[in-house]
């Protein structure tokens, strides 16, 4: 029997196909990898698809934590058509878990990637299979996954006539006895009678820590892609990872990677191909020369081919994505946002796009319009930001986007021409605020600047103006209007980071002009921090902040815990094993607003622990500590 999971999203064109529905995802420590198979039903062959989006979902299971580490994960098409259809092994995700020993239980987290390129495979019954990697214990955490595939059905920009494996595999990097070109050879393929273009899709990831560069997972090299023997681009498979929008985490998750960071959704590098009917050409990737003295790298590639007919229209433009303002987990570091909004605008038209009006605005505001100019290949994307403030009610309100005239050309295609985001409007604060500041060890990595919507400085501490454990309150005077704060940290770990501790421990925070919190910015933050606000009546009222904070997380003897909030509270502080989560220290603090105490674990054997902070009852806030280690 197939179990088979389809439901359909609000529009009458758009499918969603659940495959895996809150599966409990653990490892195989006796294996090191645990699979975890599923079967969807999508649209049929001679139906049209003009997009299809894979959205993946974690979170906590219902008995268990969290995992702790960041695994790579393969998200692969398994069999089409049926039962007894073919093997596929095609790969359309890849997932690199978080680490998440410090997650609550309430934890979960969203991404998204369009895989509209398998829309030849993802037709009637499909087998997908989730593989988990790691060695992890796998009785007590894990993860909850969801994997939901969202297809917009209508007519295809461009058709697919074929796909085909490129490349696919761990490839051993650094061996001086077998060089990483042995298996990266060029390909050769001929050109459908029917092509138009042909497009290279690649997910690379390095992973492994050899010696004496940590490759490949920590450490930079360059990749170069060759059509036909020549270079069409070269980039080091590198990502920062100080930006990463799921922060903090509990592992080195600010520590830059090869191509990836903890709690990633893979986007592809897509290289489209200029062809000829019946022509042939090779396509082929070369890394940069490298030699090991302990040679245990592994480069994690997928290269597919697929051939598209032209495309269907001359002059047709699609919105992808809102950035800002949106809900989205992924685009967290920019939200909430009142100026400037930011979207994503693909050309799905056979003509460079170079000219290209949109509306847009908040629903129940005055609309605006823009009229962008620049240049937008076939087939490819644009991030587009947009003049103007982003007007909002208290609480949710719908930002509304209308793409209108590509070219100045009628849109053959409108289906995907306007798009909408849920957001939360800004705060409402008044005219006398307080930047809060208390710098670390490090304060010349330290800067903030507060603009208002025009872009202009309104308050500012320059990168090297800053004195180590300084507390700075500088008090502005602001206007009706809208503004943002943002501090910025150059070396991408914070205010605070386990794995620094010369850096120490510093604090941000808002504060009105009675010294009421406005707002508190977690520490742990990597490369910057952002808080946008307005100034007008009415004033929103003071709410029930509180912050929390804990260091050092990695101690041989004591770690000091400090808490503020605008109300008092029972405050209840535990601290338990892990695993076992047997208490070893209880303090009760009744009616506090703030205060800083440190506890001693010197007496402890070697091991980690959990700090957690119950206030009224409820669990509020929970910290790993090593000891000892």
């Amino acid at each position: 029997m197939l179990t088979l999971s389809t439901v359909f999203a609000h529009a009458s064109d758009t499918l969603r196909v659940v495959t895996h529905n809150r599966v409990t995802v653990v490892t195989d420590p006796s294996k090191g990898e645990n699979t975890y198979r599923a079967w969807g039903v999508f649209p049929t062959a001679r139906q049209g698809i003009r997009g299809i989006k894979l959205k993946v979902h974690l979170g906590c299971p219902d008995n268990m934590r969290c995992a702790d580490w960041d695994y790579k994960d393969h998200i692969t098409i398994r069999r089409t058509g049926g039962v007894r259809g073919e093997s596929q092994d095609i790969e359309v995700g890849r997932m690199l878990t978080p680490y998440g020993g410090a997650f609550g239980k309430d934890w979960k987290f969203d991404w998204e990637v369009d895989i509209t390129d398998f829309s030849l495979l993802l037709r009637d019954s499909v087998e997908i299979e989730y593989k988990h990697t790691g060695w992890e214990p796998n009785e007590d955490r894990g993860w909850t996954v969801t994997l939901a595939f969202e297809v917009v059905k209508g007519t295809p920009a461009w058709e697919p006539i074929s796909i085909r494996k490129v490349y696919d595999g761990a490839y051993r990097y650094g061996d001086p006895a077998n060089p990483i070109e042995n298996e990266l050879k060029p390909v050769p393929f001929t050109a459908d009678k029917k092509a138009a273009f042909a497009r290279m899709r690649v997910v690379q990831t390095g992973h492994g820590m050899d010696k004496p560069d940590n490759c490949a997972e920590f450490c930079s090299k360059y990749r170069e892609v060759y059509f036909d023997q020549k270079l069409i681009d070269r980039r080091d498979i590198w990502k920062k990872c100080g930006e990463n929008p799921l922060y903090p985490q509990a592992g080195t998750w600010v520590y830059d990677r090869a191509n990836w960071c903890p709690g990633d959704l893979m986007q592809p590098d897509v290289y489209d191909l200029a062809v000829q009917p019946g022509s042939s050409h090779t396509v082929d990737i070369n890394m940069e020369n490298y030699a090991s003295t302990e040679p245990s790298a592994d480069e994690y590639i997928t290269a597919y081919l697929i051939q598209y007919r032209k495309p269907s229209a001359r002059h047709d433009v699609a919105i992808t994505d809102i950035i800002r303002p949106t809900l989205k987990d992924a685009h967290r570091r920019q939200n909430p946002a009142n100026a400037q909004p930011h979207i994503v605008v693909r050309n799905m038209g056979a003509s460079p796009l170079t000219k290209l009006d949109i509306r847009y605005g908040t629903k129940g505001f005055a609309q605006q319009k823009y009229t962008w100019s620049g240049s937008i290949a076939p087939a490819a994307t644009t991030l587009i930001a947009l003049p103007g403030v982003i007007d909002n009610n208290v609480g949710q309100n719908v930002f509304e986007i209308e793409l209108l005239q590509p070219n100045g050309k009628k849109d053959r295609y409108t289906a995907d021409n306007k798009m909408t985001s849920s957001f939360t409007g800004v705060p409402r604060h008044g005219e006398t605020m307080i930047v809060y500041l208390m710098t670390n060890n490090q304060p010349t990595q330290n800067s903030y600047v507060l603009t208002n919507s025009d872009g202009k400085v309104i308050s500012e501490r320059i990168a090297g103006s800053l004195e180590a454990n300084t507390l700075y309150r500088d008090t502005v005077q602001l206007t009706k209007g809208k503004y943002e704060f943002m501090l910025l940290d150059s070396a991408g770990n914070g205010l605070e980071f386990w794995a620094n501790p010369r850096g120490g421990r510093g604090k941000v925070r808002l504060l009105n002009k009675d010294g009421a919190m406005l707002q508190d910015f977690e520490s742990d933050f990597g490369s910057s921090v952002r808080y946008a606000f307005e100034i007008g009546a009415p004033v929103a009222p003071v709410t029930d902040h509180t912050s929390f904070g804990l260091y050092p997380t990695r101690t041989n003897d004591t770690t000091t815990f400090d808490y503020y909030a605008n109300f008092p509270h029972d405050v209840l502080v535990q601290i338990v094993t892990d695993p076992g989560d047997e208490v070893v220290l209880e303090k009760r603090y009744q009616q506090i607003k703030e205060g800083v105490f440190t506890y001693d674990l010197s007496q402890h054997p070697k091991g980690r622990f959990y700090l957690k902070v119950y206030i009224d009852g409820e669990e509020k806030f929970k910290k790993r500590i090593r000891l000892k280690e």
